[in-house]
């Protein structure tokens, strides 16, 4: 008599746990090119809370936020993070202590004014149709005279000096991010250093360099990199974040 064939053998994987709905609206924006940190954004959390409606099944209070921020993006009513923050916001609901009083919500700090920040992220094929999602961020922070700082990532041996490099990103190697497939991300404006004066570019200038190369954030991006020395004219930028921020007023 032939041996019985056992159901689901030792080869067998288990099956994939069920996502909640929090975790499968989250994964339209990531699939739409939004970050776990542009969600957190959205939603007035850490991003370390968004990682958790996949891996600990939280986030049950955040689905009507989600909701509506995903059907915002979907008709193009709301498309940056600070647009979508500002559609899912309101049905973000405080949790209550013990007391009833509203219990505080862990954020990470950000450079400046919370409620001017702003951010965008976009990635190569973004990028190649003149990755329209970043001008937003610094034409807001053009009209209020605010900075703004980025982050490039391209091949490691498409940029002309070496991370940390005083004449590439003044300061240090914090702001540098490699990655396994050769490329690197750096980041400029976050921080020029001691003596070097104050963090951030201004976005007025950046709203010129912007309007000169055609309304492509990326390609006036690419020139001042090109043109200050940092990049290879033949380099293909794979990434491009834009942060923008209102400096606090001094009291």
């Amino acid at each position: 008599m032939p041996p019985r064939r056992r159901r689901g053998g030792r080869g067998t994987p288990p099956p994939a746990p069920q996502l909640n709905q929090a975790a499968q609206l989250t994964q339209q924006l990531l699939d739409a090119g939004y970050t776990k940190r542009q969600v957190g954004h959205i939603l007035g959390r850490d991003p370390s809370l968004v990682s958790q409606f996949f891996t600990k099944n939280k986030g049950a209070a955040f689905v009507p936020a989600l909701q509506r921020a995903v059907e915002a993006m979907r008709i193009g009513a709301a498309t940056t993070p600070d647009e979508l923050r500002d559609v899912a916001g309101a049905l973000v609901k405080r949790r209550t202590t013990a007391g009833g009083r509203k219990a505080r919500v862990r954020t990470k700090n950000v450079v400046g004014d919370t409620h001017r920040s702003s951010m965008a992220r976009a990635a190569k094929q973004h990028i190649a149709s003149g990755a329209s999602r970043l001008r937003p961020v610094i034409a807001d922070q053009a009209e209020v005279g605010g900075k703004i700082a980025f982050s490039v990532r391209a091949k490691k041996s498409a940029f002309v000096y070496d991370a940390g490099r005083p004449k590439d990103s003044p300061g240090i190697r914090r702001g540098v991010v490699q990655r396994k497939d050769g490329t690197e991300e750096r980041s400029y404006g976050n921080s020029l250093g001691p003596g070097t004066g104050e963090s951030g570019f201004a976005a007025t200038e950046w709203q010129a360099k912007v309007d000169a190369a055609g309304g492509d954030v990326a390609a006036a991006v690419k020139n001042w990199l090109v043109g200050t020395g940092r990049l290879k004219a033949d380099a293909d930028i794979t990434h491009l974040e834009i942060r923008g921020w209102k400096p606090r007023q001094e009291r």
